[in-house]
């Protein structure tokens, strides 16, 4: 997400870079690059010329201009106006009401709404302890009943059953009713789209609204419409009084003027995103984290709440007692860090997260493919246990025949993949010399105020 806008900005502040000082003059042609980036990644107009009125004002006066460092001053101001348009700081649902919380999720048709039901679900179950129940009122739709008590039954949450006879709203009553009978504390209720915006949508959805009083209404819309998702949203807005938006498919959207013209245009907060299709694919959003990403500086912060919510920690242990004792690192450990690595979005989405990523050169991030990590896994797999412990036996050239034939692979990938693994390998001899702390405590000089968060091993 925000690829081509983060790739102009870092264009343009290099060009600030270039003066020995900073002046009206370069600040406006700065500026002028900034509206083209911003127009370019389809960000509403009026957005945009809020945007660069509200820079400008800050950085031709003397926070800019008499700075010791003002090409940073200037990148400075930028970051903290994009962090005010994406809504300043993340805004959490409110559940703090008498419960069933009842959370309605709205939008078009395709947007991802029973999806987002599902990963919401989820999320409030796992990371918040809540007892959850959804319901379908989509009675257009029968599939859209279907799919919801899959992901119910994936997620292990409470589903309430509905049928395309009954009315929507009165659907809503008798799951709120059983809500309450089964003390949840939160219930989801996903509803129906239409391809455009109609009256019957609207009314449809007003009446649900009115059945259940909802303590959310979030408005679930797919990014890469871009700055119609900001119209759409105030469409929806207007006619029910959303409370926050959730922006779907964002790991498909290069663009992201969803995101930057949602906020601005409905005075609601952005409060998740959607990055990809499993069910733990929903992440809170964090305006100063998404940010700074744009700006290149990455997003350190997302990443380590990646790493403890999704990495074996127990593995991740049981390695590291392994490799302190000197005891062989094996490519099924190899093949272990390698699906830790995939859990967490793979090699691009790690990279989109860590600093400075904004000035490798595109030839260089281009190579990144995370097929590759699909392939050595692939490999791995196909071997005996006995030869993912004892790698030197992968040298008989009928073994390598048999492992590439079984991965669907060539013999110059399992070379590769050798190679890497013999690499890692050597690496975790000299960790393993002074031991896991050890480590940490190299890495602990490295890392930000604050050092490793807590969780790793070392800490």
């Amino acid at each position: 997400m925000f690829q081509s806008l983060s790739d102009r900005l870092a264009a343009t502040f290099q060009q600030v870079r270039g003066h020995g000082r900073i002046t009206e003059e370069n600040i406006t042609q700065s500026l002028r690059d900034v509206r083209i980036a911003l127009l370019e990644a389809d960000v509403a107009l009026p957005v945009v010329t809020q945007f660069v009125a509200q820079v400008k004002q800050r950085a031709l006066g003397q926070e800019v201009l008499r700075s010791i460092s003002p090409d940073q001053a200037f990148i400075k101001v930028v970051q903290d106006e994009l962090t005010a348009i994406l809504g300043g700081q993340n805004a959490a649902l409110n559940l703090s009401v008498q419960p069933p919380a009842v959370i309605l999720l709205a939008g078009l048709q395709g947007s991802g709404k029973t999806t987002t039901t599902g990963k919401l679900a989820r999320l409030l179950k796992n990371e918040h302890g809540k007892k959850v129940m959804v319901v379908s009122c989509d009675v257009h739709r029968p599939a859209a009943i279907d799919q919801l008590q899959t992901l119910a039954a994936q997620e292990e949450v409470a589903f309430h059953p509905s049928d395309v006879s009954q009315k929507a709203e009165a659907i809503a009553k008798d799951a709120l009713a059983a809500a309450k009978k089964q003390f949840m504390d939160v219930l989801l209720v996903d509803t129906a789209g239409r391809l455009a915006i109609d009256e019957a949508l609207m009314a449809e959805v007003q009446r649900i609204a009115g059945a259940v009083k909802p303590a959310e209404t979030l408005f679930v819309v797919d990014a890469m419409t871009g700055q119609d998702a900001a119209a759409t949203a105030k469409a929806f807005h207007d006619a029910l009084a959303i409370t926050g938006v959730v922006l779907t498919k964002v790991d498909g959207d290069a663009r992201g003027g969803a995101a930057l013209s949602v906020r601005q245009v409905t005075g609601q907060p952005v409060k998740f995103m959607g990055v990809g299709e499993k069910t733990d694919a929903l992440q809170a959003f964090h305006p100063e984290r998404i940010a700074s990403r744009i700006l290149g500086m990455g997003d350190v912060l997302t990443l380590v709440e990646e790493a403890q919510r999704k990495v074996d920690a127990d593995k991740a242990q049981k390695l590291a007692r392994k490799v302190s004792r000197g005891k062989r690192f094996s490519l099924e450990d190899f093949r272990d860090q390698l699906e830790q690595m995939q859990n967490m979005g793979g090699m691009t989405s790690m990279m989109d997260k860590l600093p400075g990523m904004g000035q490798i050169p595109d030839a260089v991030k281009s190579k990144v493919d995370d097929r590759d990590t699909i392939r050595m896994i692939a490999m791995i797999n196909s071997m005996t246990p006995q030869e993912r412990q004892f790698p030197d036996l992968m040298n008989k050239g009928s073994r390598k025949r048999r492992v590439a034939n079984g991965s669907g692979t060539t013999i110059q990938d399992l070379n590769k993949l050798l190679k890497q693994y013999n690499q890692m390998q050597r690496m975790m001899k000299k960790f393993g010399k002074g031991g896991m702390k050890g480590l940490m405590k190299k890495l602990q000089g490295r890392m930000p105020p604050g050092g490793m968060p807590p969780g790793f091993p070392g800490r």
